[in-house]
């Protein structure tokens, strides 16, 4: 199956734009004085001290100062050069290990310019990880944060490659930790700016079939893998995701916050350039006026960018959906409707840039003559299809497939349905499948979603032994909502850790992920007949959920273990 508005397969956004560098190129003199990218100038940051001794830095940020599309071009062309004249082979390769920000995007384009594979990590990423994924691309440049460097010295002994280290001076850099450095070449990112404008070195532009990124996945399982992205996969992504919306200008405002790290952003921001949005950073703790880094009285980042579109992953949208919802519940009625309406819409057309296609799982219940919509494992084709898994030619073979067309597809893993108007709808995931002692299947993700409308959620693992013939869950409270509770409810106890700990707040939440469970039509079996309350939140810096805030079960059951095997006694 294809998009039936377009009679083949797209590839480019506009003739010419074969890769990344010639996009940017062509979007810096097309939209040449229009906003590119926009940062908040740090006014000050301060530390409080809250009641139970832990402390919490809060900022004074000021308004967003901007990078026009030919500043910007210009910024990524002496980067290239700086980069070059700094001693970067040009047969190797560069690594960003960054936050969201506008000078990621100026790196990984100079990187482009001069046809540099650039490998993207991800900065919540551990140790482990860290080594792991430098050392099987060979990187010899690393592009870091000052957050980012602080943690090189600890692993730099690791690192069989590296070279350079070229640091973003968002906050002051400790001389002692470049002291641990010295080593290797360590440059600010505005040294090599400056050295790039005096040293020009012309551009070795790269082919649609080049290697832009190796991105790293990461992980919810084991050490991260690498997937090595064309220019041509990005740019047919690109013009994909243009033609759902033809009106994205230059009176655009995107407000850019997830990972850059991960593909769902790179290609957000990159669709963004190709139609002259102007691109404003912030982050998930100073996006709004009550954020938890913003000092008060200052503003949050959507109240200063005024944004006219965002983009978000699941787990943040149930966050926005639990704070939307007390206010749309209170309004009752025909509003309450509309919103779980449109709230529960999770399918969409396919993107003309590629095929999709079923395959039956047997083994799940899942088939092609399934009525009555046809159901089975999502397999793509087609442009944006990647090359493959870094260095894992055993994994690359599991997963990409050539038929006798010499279509090359990717089996997503994802269970998916079709819908009579073209439409799929991602309905399940073939990792999270578990089968129960009497043969009943559970879909945990599928139990996951029903659960965590519940008001007392705010995250949540089930857990299925395949000896037992029912499920367990792991739940995050929300404090407030748990506390909340309490207090109306007579209930005393110390402090949150107390209160988990409490039955009758056990029996509460229970209740609530009963009544989930029934408005979802979930069969008994796949109810959790027993819970346990755990007060820290899961983050992707504790390691327990990725970047883009998926859980890494295997990590979760090792943490648990003890308090998974108490569920079943």
């Amino acid at each position: 199956m294809r998009n039936s508005r377009f009679s083949s397969l797209i590839q480019v956004p506009w003739e010419g734009a074969t890769t990344m560098a010639a996009l940017f190129e062509m979007a810096s003199k097309k939209y040449t004085q229009h906003r590119c990218l926009g940062t908040r100038k740090l006014i000050s940051s301060e530390f409080i001290e809250a009641a139970d001794g832990r402390k919490f830095e809060k900022l004074h940020l000021g308004e967003y100062q901007w990078d026009s599309y030919a500043e910007a071009f210009k910024r990524a062309c002496n980067f290239a050069s700086g980069l070059i004249k700094m001693g970067h082979q040009l047969d190797s390769r560069a690594a960003i290990f960054s936050d969201t920000r506008a000078e990621w995007i100026i790196a990984a384009q100079g990187c482009f310019r001069q046809n540099l594979t650039v490998v993207t990590i991800y900065a919540s990423l551990g140790e482990d990880a860290l080594v792991h994924s430098l050392n099987e691309t060979q990187v010899s440049t690393l592009i870091c944060d000052s957050k980012q460097l602080k943690k090189l010295p600890a692993v730099s002994s690791k690192l069989q490659s590296l070279k350079h280290v070229i640091y973003i001076e968002d906050e002051p850099v400790e001389a002692d930790t470049l002291n641990q450095l010295k080593h290797l070449t360590t440059l600010s990112f505005n040294a090599v700016e400056e050295l790039g404008k005096t040293s020009h070195a012309d551009a070795r532009l790269p082919s649609s079939t080049d290697t832009a990124v190796i991105m790293y996945t990461s992980g919810s399982t084991g050490l991260p893998k690498g997937v090595m992205i064309t220019h041509g996969n990005m740019v047919a992504t690109i013009a994909a995701v243009r033609t759902t919306i033809p009106n994205l200008g230059t009176s655009d405002v995107y407000l850019a916050y997830l990972p850059l790290a991960h593909v769902f952003e790179l290609a957000a921001e990159s669709v963004m350039l190709a139609s002259g949005v102007a691109i404003g950073y912030g982050s998930a703790l100073t996006m709004t006026d009550a954020s938890n880094k913003i000092k008060k009285g200052t503003k949050g980042d959507v109240s200063v960018l005024k944004p006219t579109l965002m983009i978000s992953v699941p787990a943040i949208l149930d966050r926005i959906r639990d704070a939307v919802f007390k206010k749309v519940a209170e309004k009752g009625g025909i509003t309450k409707k509309l919103f779980d309406v449109a709230y529960k819409r999770n399918l969409g057309a396919t993107l003309p840039c590629c095929y999709v296609k079923l395959i039956s799982w047997e083994e799940g219940g899942y088939r092609i003559s399934d009525s009555p919509r046809p159901r089975g494992e999502v397999v793509i084709g087609g442009h944006s299809i990647t090359k493959g898994y870094f260095n894992n030619e055993a994994k690359t073979n599991e997963v990409y497939k050539v038929d006798e067309r010499g279509i090359r597809w990717f089996y997503t893993g994802d269970i998916g349905q079709f819908h009579p108007d073209g439409c799929v709808e991602i309905i399940d995931r073939k990792k999270d499948i578990v089968k129960l002692q009497h043969g009943e299947y559970v879909s945990l993700g599928k139990v996951e979603s029903a659960l965590q409308t519940s008001n007392y959620v705010d995250n949540i693992m089930v857990y299925a032994d395949p000896f037992h013939s029912y499920c367990v869950a792991l739940v995050v409270p929300p404090h407030q909502a748990l506390e909340k509770w309490a207090q109306n409810s007579g209930i005393s106890y110390k402090d949150i850790e107390e209160l988990c700990h409490n039955d009758q707040a056990i029996k509460e939440v229970q209740q609530s992920l009963s009544k989930a469970a029934k408005a979802a039509r979930l069969e008994k079996f796949e109810i959790p007949a027993r819970i346990i309350l755990l007060p820290e939140p899961w983050t992707p810096e504790s390691g327990l959920v990725t970047a883009a805030l998926k859980l890494k079960r295997e990590q979760l059951k090792a943490k648990f273990k003890d308090d998974l095997n108490k569920l079943y006694q």
